[in-house]
């Protein structure tokens, strides 16, 4: 452990790039704590035909709102960074750096149209599956380059580089224009298995042009990419020459930020998306494309599944029957398991698992000795949770183990939530003393690149335990009749969603 220092604490600074806000965290290596989180809002352009667009300008803004709100003394203490983003979208720069576009979004569903073009020139689903470990779905990054292509011809013919969200902070803060394997998994142009850009795929997308020149390189997971420029230290409060590590996806973050980087551990993430991903030393391809095959950012794979609808469920019903945040738990626990029946597909935002980027949201079951406010939120709630629930079968079909689920997120601050984890996938849950996912999953892995240069072989893994500590008081198991009740439930959920599918189907 690096001493302190005699003019303070060593402080290791994480961004989350997220999509309704912009966490900037303060990791204290010394005291092994966080010394503090700040956080900023985004607003996201949302429209009927699936569309999800926020303005880079904005993320920049909100960063350095974020960092304003750190002490002088604080920011001062900052030894290196690092940057999580919300994964999937896509920033195209001209060759000045300058954006040209807003940026569509990991849960834009407008491109649906290009997805099904990119997938029948590669000549379908399962060719795309066995050459890149994907399939090609709305939300991945390749579609949006097709669409702006089609869209807007002009912004496209001075496209130069391809960015995701938390690259375009990595090059507002170092110039460079780099990517690492974890994030661009999630383009559906990178092969996982070998590590690089799949020429095929990048073909399929733009038969006409060579779109491997507007890729950036990759670089080694936590690695060193650059030191912070002097405009964006001026900008930010913070010492130009600050080494910035590589960072990557929120997800991938996240897992650093949980300790899923060694085979055997889930972790399932509740935000605005909910994630359920695990970590191998081996590439984890889904022939039927429920699992997405990402990379991690620790040098192996994150077999992950998302649900488009995880907290935008609850807010949405919490909103609309004007439940105050503070009363939730209360009025969830006033109904059963199962919501008495009331089953909600929360699928709002159009879905990816199930894959059904037009669907939306319905409620079902509704009778008139169930039809409670109570229910309905319960419902919303439960229904997040059941296309987790198909990720988590399908892994274990795959080989996966599962003996317990790290909760992290929004949501894992819920007793009800946590106890509704537990009892749905059957499995132990556990939460962390320090429970900030992505942002202090990216403070740990620039603390890990500042000593790593010190200290050669140094494990993420053997690090992570040190600093990390679970919470024996927030942690719960499931109970029987609520497993057996939900065991039900789930049957319910998938007889719905099949009948639902040839309504909503692409």
């Amino acid at each position: 452990m690096r001493s302190q220092r005699a003019g303070g604490p060593d402080m290791y600074l994480g961004i989350d790039l997220g999509t309704q806000s912009v966490k900037a965290l303060l990791y204290d290596a010394d005291r092994r704590c966080v010394e503090a989180v700040h956080a900023a809002p985004l607003d996201m352009t949302s429209s009927d035909d699936g569309t999800r667009e926020q303005h880079a300008d904005d993320w920049l803004e909100a960063l350095q709102g974020c960092l304003g709100q750190f002490t002088p003394a604080q920011r001062s203490g900052v030894r290196a960074l690092a940057v999580a983003g919300q994964q999937h979208g896509f920033v195209p720069l001209d060759a000045a750096g300058d954006v040209l576009a807003p940026v569509k979004l990991w849960c834009d569903t407008a491109t649906t149209a290009q997805c099904a073009e990119i997938t029948a020139a590669f000549g379908g689903a399962r060719q795309c599956i066995e050459a890149v470990g994907n399939p090609i779905l709305p939300g991945y990054t390749a579609p949006k380059i097709r669409w702006l292509k089609q869209r807007h011809p002009d912004p496209y013919r001075r496209l130069h580089t391809v960015l995701l969200p938390h690259d375009y902070l990595n090059f507002y803060l170092t110039g460079e224009r780099v990517m690492e394997c974890g994030d661009a998994s999630g383009t559906g142009l990178l092969d996982i298995r070998k590590r690089a850009w799949h020429a095929g795929m990048l073909r399929a997308v733009d038969p006409e042009r060579d779109l491997s020149e507007c890729l950036p390189p990759l670089v080694p997971p936590g690695a060193m990419i650059g030191s912070l420029l002097p405009q964006a230290a001026s900008e930010l409060g913070l010492r130009a020459g600050l080494p910035v590590s590589a960072g990557g996806g929120d997800n991938m973050l996240a897992a650093i930020g949980t300790g899923t980087v060694s085979p055997g551990r889930i972790a399932v993430s509740l935000g605005t998306s909910g994630t359920l991903f695990a970590s191998s030393d081996t590439p984890v391809v889904d022939s039927e494309g429920i699992l997405a095959a990402f990379c991690s950012s620790t040098d192996g794979w994150l077999p992950l599944v998302c649900s488009m609808n995880c907290t935008v469920a609850t807010e949405l019903t919490r909103a609309l029957l004007g439940t105050g945040l503070a009363s939730l738990d209360a009025r969830l626990a006033q109904s059963p398991p199962g919501a008495q029946g009331v089953l909600t597909l929360p699928f709002f935002n159009g879905e990816r698992t199930p894959n059904l980027p037009r669907a939306r949201g319905c409620i079902v079951g509704l009778q008139a000795n169930n039809y409670s406010a109570d229910n309905l939120l319960r419902s919303a709630l439960e229904g997040a949770m059941y296309g987790l629930r198909m990720g988590l079968e399908r892994l274990t079909q795959l080989g996966g183990a599962a003996h317990h689920i790290r909760l992290t997120g929004g949501g894992a601050a819920s007793a009800v939530w946590r106890q509704v984890v537990a009892d749905v996938f059957n499995l132990p849950v556990s939460v962390q003393v320090v429970d900030e996912g992505a942002a202090l999953g990216a403070a740990l892995q620039a603390l890990w690149m500042h000593q790593h240069s010190g200290h050669p072989g140094m494990p993420l893994a053997a690090l992570l335990d040190e600093h990390l500590e679970t919470d024996p008081a927030r942690g719960c198991e499931p109970g029987a009749e609520a497993v057996e009740a939900y065991h039900q439930a789930f049957a319910e959920y998938q007889r719905h969603v099949q009948a639902l599918t040839p309504l909503y189907a692409a």
